[in-house]
């Protein structure tokens, strides 16, 4: 039988309703579906998150990571209840490394996020340039509020490094997004690949989960099916 229950872990400068077109494929299909809250203000905190809601589960699950949550369950996903990993447009760090350390040479032409500096040891995006860098094919008026309804990322989650990544021992699934202006096509390929991922491209921003729920939990029901 295939995994039942999935785990969604939000990234930067989003929260946990975002996911709320692909927790309405899944659920439909029949899966259990947790969504993390996680506070993003540093990264052993919102490991903590996430393990608090596997060890709530009945049994195994898919341990999912948009963005920045590609390093939270690259860390979380050794506890023991996850059975597969998959990213969505996420980071993969390595032992040592953090989302900082992977962002922190871009190639020269590489689009720069609209970072702005740090206030309190919180970082956001730029609200101008939000649509275009993070959701430039969600509805615009959609988009928007996402602008304004922004979750601070940590400095503290920024450079946390992650310590055993569970990519190692897990098997995982990686969905590149090939417009995302927010991590390069290159660096997700470089980083799936790394992590030897079974990958799926599409044509879409950052904001994939949001824009287009159905590829990501197809993506997710490959990974719940092949880990039967």
């Amino acid at each position: 039988m295939t995994i039942r229950n999935v785990v969604l872990v939000h990234g930067a400068f989003a929260d946990g309703s975002g996911w709320r077109g692909v927790y309405d494929q899944l659920t439909a299909e029949g899966y259990r579906v947790a969504v993390v809250q996680n506070s993003t203000l540093s990264l052993a905190g919102d490991v903590a998150a996430t393990h608090q809601v596997l060890g709530g589960l009945d049994g195994p699950a898919v341990l999912v990571g948009h963005s920045y949550g590609g390093a939270v369950i690259t860390e979380a996903g050794n506890h023991p209840n996850v059975a597969a990993l998959a990213y969505i447009a996420a980071f993969v760090p390595d032992d040592g490394e953090s989302v900082g350390t992977l962002i922190a040479d871009p190639p020269p032409g590489t689009p720069v996020p609209p970072i702005l500096p740090p206030q309190d040891g919180l970082l956001f995006l730029d609200r101008a340039g939000f649509a275009a860098a993070f959701a430039a094919d969600v509805p615009e008026k959609l988009a928007a509020f996402m602008a304004d309804s922004q979750v601070g990322l940590g400095v503290d989650a920024l450079n946390g490094a992650v310590s055993e990544p569970a990519w190692r021992t897990k098997p995982s699934w990686y969905l590149v997004t090939t417009d995302d202006q927010m991590i390069p096509p290159p660096a997700q390929r470089a980083m799936s690949e790394r992590a030897k991922a079974a990958v799926t491209e599409t044509p879409a921003s950052h904001a994939v989960f949001v824009s287009q729920p159905a590829v990501v939990a197809q993506l997710i029901k490959e990974a719940a099916s092949a880990e039967s």
